[in-house]
């Protein structure tokens, strides 16, 4: 790979598009320069600031994809970058387009789930989504007070519809892990791309080239088939969520009817009574009366 510089990497960021090879190609290029994350980190906010409105989450993609796969080398991209992202949230929640703060939601769910960092910091990270719409802490004794609401309380977008499940099922129909042919470009990778003992037959620099190339075109491709599966993983566990939710709104429909079943019968047990009642006294009193005249 290229040396590391910042004229470098500020090259490489004004040239990174919203494609997912763009993002990961950049990605492996500063993990692999992770001993610079500081400059790295400080040359991206303010690239940052002042890339174009329509680039502003690309960056954040690419700030998610380096955080979340420098992981296992080393914590430095993690470290690093907790001072700042607050503030590029909330930069690009505020200068970014239209419907970036779905993304951004989604960015964010994925570092709770991973725990990505700790919970004071995404807690504040969810306060730039949410703003003042959410809500804040309160005191047990104040939650018990209203437990019994609770339960009647809907999430405001409301139990998914049936459409919504079937929609989101179809996408995984072409999801990443059906990719037969994709499967089988990178089975059909050359093998000196694959086994480094094999390195001994490169005898001068035009082969040593060609390999380079080879590698960098395999890094994309692999890159790209992991960002694809990394994608399906957490489209597969939002999915899950959302049958989640859609079992326990059926669940919930079901008992209420269940409920007014109930109800309903023992009103018509108790009609059904009155209306007995009310045919046998008649008879009563005409027996009453018969005996009386027969005296």
């Amino acid at each position: 790979m290229s040396a590391f510089s910042e004229v470098a990497l500020e090259k490489k960021l004004s040239e990174l598009s919203n494609s997912q090879q763009s993002v990961q190609t950049l990605s492996l290029w500063l993990i692999h320069h992770r001993k610079h994350s500081k400059t790295i980190v400080n040359v991206w906010f303010n690239e940052l600031k002042k890339a174009k409105v329509s680039r502003k989450l690309t960056f954040l993609y690419l700030a998610n994809d380096v955080i979340q796969n420098s992981k296992k080398k080393g914590p430095e991209f993690t470290q690093d970058f907790a001072p700042v992202i607050v503030d590029a949230f909330k930069h690009v929640s505020r200068e970014g387009e239209d419907g970036c703060k779905k993304q951004l939601g989604r960015v964010l769910s994925i570092w709770q789930e991973r725990a990505v960092y700790e919970n004071n910091l995404l807690d504040q990270l969810s306060d730039v989504l949410l703003g003042e719409k959410k809500a804040k802490k309160r005191p047990y004794e104040e939650i018990k007070l209203d437990d019994q609401d609770f339960a009647s309380q809907s999430s405001p977008a409301g139990p998914p519809q049936t459409a919504e499940l079937i929609r989101a099922l179809q996408e995984l129909e072409n999801a990443a892990s059906g990719d037969s042919a994709l499967r089988q470009r990178i089975s059909s990778l050359p093998a000196e791309v694959q086994d480094t003992s094999l390195l001994h037959r490169i005898t001068d620099k035009e082969q040593g080239e060609r390999l380079s190339r080879l590698v960098e075109e395999a890094c994309m491709l692999l890159a790209d088939y992991s960002g694809r599966l990394a994608a399906e993983i957490d489209d597969r566990r939002q999915l899950t969520r959302t049958l989640t939710q859609f079992l326990h709104s059926q669940r919930d429909g079901l008992a209420q009817n269940e409920q007014k079943l109930e109800e309903l019968s023992r009103k018509t047990s108790s009609d059904l009574c009155i209306c007995s009642v009310s045919a046998v006294r008649p008879r009563s009193s005409l027996v009453i009366k018969t005996k009386k005249m027969r005296k």
